[in-house]
């Protein structure tokens, strides 16, 4: 999936036979659609380039620390860096790091910058495990640097161990999650406690409708995306309620829960608990149906013989039910989850879904065998009460939460 936006991105390349990893690194970034500006190391370039870097980068290759002096270029390539990344990143380098030495243009951008460092060792076994190059390590986590590997393999001539620089796709992952962790961090300084003095009903996971004692009707729900909701607004200061339907992540310790199982159950707990909260968000799936009996004991194919009939009954409509109770004033955000493949027929059906029910704000999500349920990364568009769409996000589960809290928050 395409990151959900565009960053500006320095590429350090330093001394090591890895470097020619670092091309493949480069042109992933690039074909994502981010600006890579590539600085590398004179050791670097005996192994890589130039012409290949600025090929693969489609900017000039930054070298010399003296040259582009008027722009102050290492505190201006620093400055714009949504994240830094040295791939790969030789004992030397990690040494001046760890001590902040800045003797080159790379190490003075890294100095010269608040952005995410992500660093990929590439070395021989015997130097990577040295108690300096290890002591290195430690203090540079202790900072907050990422450091990527290194991985066992094979080394240079016959030798193989730990010291292998991570492969491409797992430093572009690291990259990429640690370019949207700082600009969650930016964001979340913008915004500060800007729910202070909400509070916020948030459903979350699905239901299970019992059809025996160890038996139900169930969904792929897994709940990731209602307690994000919850957990970014407790941290922008909202008092937190969740109703909590079989969750398969943990709550946010900041938050009261309410633990139900049942579309019936859930009902029962949010007709008492809405009158009291500002927002609610309805991010549960809920079953439509129901079975209407439920065995006292557990179905036998003996007693059924091949085939076994169930009869089920509609549970109760519990967004359309808070929307007709809604205290005033109070802001009620329904979901979607839709498996329509087609984009204008699936805004089409969240559009008339919103009107049915009734909400303020309807999210959009689209599911699939491989969408949407128990993935971390997700695709919604937010409908207001006039069918546009005022949000669109494509990211993980805490970006369309914040979305979501961004449009809802300035509400009152």
């Amino acid at each position: 999936m395409q990151d959900e936006r565009s960053w500006r991105i320095v590429v350090g390349v330093t001394g090591g036979i890895a470097a020619y990893k670092a091309v493949s690194v480069i042109r992933s970034l690039v074909l994502l659609g981010h600006h890579v500006d590539v600085i590398a190391t004179d050791e670097a370039l005996k192994f890589v380039g130039q012409p290949t870097l600025e090929a693969i980068s489609r900017n000039p290759l930054r070298t010399d620390l003296y040259e582009n002096v008027a722009t102050v270029q290492h505190v201006a390539l620093g400055q714009q860096a949504d994240v830094i990344a040295i791939a790969p990143t030789t004992a030397n380098t990690m040494a001046k790091l760890a001590n902040g030495i800045a003797d080159d243009l790379l190490t003075n951008t890294v100095l010269a910058s608040l952005a995410p460092l992500v660093i990929a060792p590439a070395m021989h076994t015997e130097m990577w495990q040295h108690p300096a190059t290890q002591a290195n390590a430690h203090r540079l986590d202790e900072r907050g640097v990422i450091i990527v590997g290194p991985d066992s393999g094979q080394l240079t001539g016959t030798d193989s161990g730990p010291g292998r620089m991570s492969e491409p796709e797992v430093i572009v992952g690291a990259i990429l999650a640690a370019a949207r962790a700082g600009a969650r961090r930016r964001d979340d300084q913008a915004r500060g406690r800007d729910l202070e003095g909400r509070r916020i009903l948030v459903t979350a996971g699905g239901t299970r409708e019992p059809i025996d004692p160890v038996r139900f009707l169930g969904n792929r729900s897994s709940g990731r995306q209602g307690v994000a909701v919850a957990a970014r607004a407790a941290a922008r200061g909202a008092e937190v309620t969740l109703v909590a339907a079989n969750i398969e992540v943990p709550p946010p310790d900041d938050v009261r829960v309410v633990r139900v199982s049942s579309a019936e159950q859930m009902a029962a707990a949010c007709a008492e608990l809405a009158p009291r909260h500002d927002v609610i968000v309805m991010a549960a799936a809920v079953a439509d149906f129901r079975p209407e009996h439920v065995q006292e004991g557990k179905i036998k194919k003996e007693q059924t013989g091949d085939d076994l009939t169930l009869t089920f009954v509609k549970n109760p409509d519990i967004l359309r039910n808070l929307v007709i109770a809604r205290v005033p004033d109070q802001v009620i955000v329904g979901f979607a989850a839709e498996t329509e493949t087609d984009d204008e027929a699936r805004l089409e059906l969240a559009r008339r879904k919103r009107e049915r029910k009734g909400c303020d704000y309807l999210v959009l999500n689209r599911v699939g065998w491989n969408e949407g349920f128990q993935r971390e990364d997700t695709e919604i568009q937010l409908i207001d009460e006039h069918g546009e769409v005022v949000a669109e996000v494509v990211g993980d589960k805490v970006s369309v939460a914040d979305a979501i809290l961004d449009v809802v928050a300035p509400e009152r």
